[in-house]
């Protein structure tokens, strides 16, 4: 009997899918990958690893393809990788998982400059669950869902990954939102694409309209308004964002990206009104970066920033201070800024 299957889809990942494939094989029974559509080695390199590999004509439905590999999986458990993912750590937990219950991991994103942002998402899946959503598809069919001590990496988020996808995710996305204007988690997702991609306009409307459907419960939510507010700051909507820091506030004083962002936004509404930059608002900033060192990192959220609870906010006092003085403060802050 197979217990555990690593199931994927993969499409021109020749650079990059033994990578993936390798971290998985220890800890699982077998290895399908459903290839929709390669023109490159990609399917030698997967049966070179070990891997089944099944063909899958593509047909812009991620949810499609995933349920497809689904399909081929005799497993009684699921672990849904992609290729630009692979297992950073914790590999052993999928040894005893929870019936009846998806398994959530930790995906550690790498981003420009260094900066790695932390998202939990199901990824083990017990047979019979399955995918909705032409793309930022999501598993249903089962509600309780588990945390597992399982960290991924993944670098499909820099600059030179997000070229290659070209703006497939914007299409599929604005294609979903035609038949789903209501839904929230599709107008985060393409907000999201709007902000990476360098576009504040359409970043901020697509968070606003996103905050607004969106529940106060929602597993994402803590992303969504931080993200919200770096978008509206982006756009010079600022009084717009003090709104919703406010609005937002006691929900996420716990967070130290909540107010990292918030010292980011006081900052720029310092820049465009110097008359009170000094006596009203680089206060706000300088209270807000504290209180992230305050709190410290917070990785259990989702969508925190690897350094917003610790050498990010030093920087970011250290260069207030360096400014304004008093230079010993500087030198403090300096000390903790490169402590990494």
């Amino acid at each position: 009997m197979t217990r555990l299957a690593l199931v994927m889809i993969a499409r021109d990942e020749a650079h990059q899918i033994a990578r993936a494939l390798k971290s998985a094989k220890p800890f699982v029974d077998a290895m399908i990958v459903l290839d929709t559509g390669s023109v490159d080695g990609t399917q030698a390199i997967a049966r070179a690893c070990g891997a089944e590999v099944h063909d899958f004509a593509w047909c812009d439905d991620f949810a499609a393809a995933r349920n497809a590999s689904l399909a081929l999986s005799p497993a009684d458990w699921n672990l849904v990788l992609d290729a630009d993912e692979w297992i950073e750590s914790g590999g052993e937990a999928l040894a005893e998982l929870e019936p009846d219950a998806m398994g959530w991991v930790r995906r550690d994103n790498q981003l420009e400059d260094e900066a790695v942002s932390q998202t939990w998402i199901p990824r083990v899946l017990p047979k019979g669950v399955r995918y909705e959503g032409r793309i930022h598809e999501q598993p249903v069919g089962l509600e309780r869902g588990v945390r597992l001590p399982v960290l991924l990496g993944h670098d499909g988020f820099t600059a030179e990954s997000l070229a290659r996808k070209g703006d497939r995710n914007e299409v599929l996305l604005m294609a979903d939102l035609q038949d789903h204007p209501q839904d929230p988690y599709l107008w985060f997702q393409l907000a999201k694409e709007h902000q990476v991609r360098g576009h504040p306009p359409q970043a901020a409307l697509c968070f606003t309209e996103a905050l607004r459907l969106a529940p106060s419960g929602a597993p994402w939510r803590h992303s969504l308004v931080v993200r919200g507010l770096t978008a509206l700051k982006d756009a010079g909507r600022l009084e717009e964002a003090r709104a919703l820091a406010e609005a937002e506030r006691d929900a996420w004083d716990g967070s130290p990206d909540f107010h990292f962002a918030v010292g980011n936004l006081y900052l720029d509404c310092a820049m465009a009104d110097p008359e009170r930059a000094v006596s009203d608002l680089l206060p706000v900033a300088e209270a807000a970066w504290k209180r992230c060192l305050e709190i410290g990192e917070q990785p259990h959220l989702d969508g925190a920033v690897r350094g917003r609870g610790s050498f990010m906010a030093a920087h970011n006092l250290t260069t207030l201070y360096e400014t304004f003085g008093p230079p010993e403060a500087a030198a403090t802050y300096r000390v903790l800024a490169a402590r990494r």
